[in-house]
């Protein structure tokens, strides 16, 4: 393999397959990015057995074959380099990479290419187009919540739908769940359904994000789900285990509903919360026409703020974990929030419109207040 590159174009797609290699895998080779350079077109690999990145650059190449070389040492090698141009050569009877950039020259030992794992392919697997935007969008408002426990792997997941015009996204964590319906321009071709890794989909997002992706091409396999956008691959494993039936998770009718300003109430609620630490709760008590927040942690501090809702009735009291509220309001990115209350020891949900162009669901488990 001997290959020139120009070093923009080279290290904005390492900075991406660098994403798939592993940091803390016991195999070695899985902390490398695998250079291929088949028919004169350059890819690069990278996989930490459960996400795999490939992506395709512009390459100069003189010499066919294959090199794998640690991923995170060539990113920093190559955005020092002091040259715009660089050459890459695999040097087999030294087992090692040839990098040259004017004066500069490195020698990168390579790692065991036949240990590196083979990424999976889309074959003729049922493949649904949804647009770029929509789906990253709805990706960022709804996989924070889903659960980090490895312990309930069928949690870290987010149940992905697609059919006719409508996307769908639904992340839970059992104490706390999020749902997005987004509405398409146009109907997709084919449907789709996937529990996919809440990290998977992050790291698409970024990767949508930077390259500008139109449209996104998805594969749904047995166990895997193949991604397309533009020059960029990106394959996952499947969440194992059934996602939670979510609907019956969500009440049928609540005793309070009140339309609140999003960002009246996430500024109290970011300024009130640096004082609910230690796994205090945030309380906030309802009085008609008024909306008491307030927080206490004990040999810390105290702090409360009022603002004008449109409560009435029974005064009521309810205690949240300050950070689920937080991100919950945050992800409504909306104007005008409707908060759904039942009493102290129900879930509270937040609801958002976004103009005809979908709906955004947030419930949230309350925390036991101690009088």
């Amino acid at each position: 393999m001997k290959i020139e590159v120009e070093k923009s174009a080279f290290l904005s797609a390492l900075g991406i397959a660098v994403r798939g290699a592993s940091t803390r895998s016991a195999v070695q080779t899985l902390a490398g990015v695998m250079l291929r350079v088949d028919d004169g077109e350059l890819e690069l690999q990278a996989t930490d057995l459960e996400l795999g990145v490939r992506i395709k650059t512009e390459a100069t190449a003189e010499r066919d074959g294959s090199a794998v070389v640690p991923g995170r040492l060539l990113l920093d090698v190559v955005r020092s380099l002091p040259s715009e141009r660089a050459s890459l050569e695999y040097r087999s009877s030294q087992s090692d990479v040839e990098v040259i950039s004017g004066s500069a020259r490195f020698h990168l030992r390579t790692l065991p290419a036949d240990e590196f794992p083979r990424l999976p392919e889309a074959g003729d697997a049922n493949v649904v187009k949804l647009p770029g935007q929509a789906f990253v969008e709805t990706v960022n408002r709804v996989a924070r919540a889903a659960s980090r426990d490895e312990t309930r792997p069928h949690l870290t997941g987010v149940l992905v739908s697609a059919s006719e015009r409508q996307l769908r996204m639904v992340a839970t964590d059992s104490y706390r769940l999020s749902v997005k319906e987004t509405t398409l321009e146009e109907p997709v071709q084919g449907s789709l359904e996937a529990n996919v890794p809440a990290r998977t989909l992050q790291e698409l997002g970024r990767i949508a994000s930077s390259e500008g992706a139109d449209e996104i091409s998805i594969a749904s396999l047995e166990h895997q789900v193949i991604f397309k956008l533009g020059s960029v691959g990106l394959s996952s494993r499947l969440v194992e285990g059934r996602f939670p039936n979510y609907q019956q998770l969500l009440p049928e009718s609540f005793e309070h509903e009140l339309r609140v300003s999003t960002p009246e109430l996430l500024e109290v609620v970011r300024r009130i919360r640096l004082l609910a630490q230690k796994n205090a709760p945030l309380r906030m008590s309802f009085s008609d026409g008024t909306l008491d927040v307030s927080a206490q942690t004990p040999d810390i501090g105290e702090a409360s703020e009022s603002l004008p809702v449109p409560f009435k009735g029974e005064a009521l009291e309810i205690g949240f974990n300050p950070e689920f509220l937080r991100e919950g309001l945050e992800s409504a990115e909306a104007e005008e929030v409707t908060l759904k209350l039942i009493s102290p020891l129900r879930p509270g949900l937040i609801e958002a419109s976004d103009d005809g162009a979908g709906s955004f669901l947030y419930l949230v488990m309350p925390i036991r207040l101690n009088v």
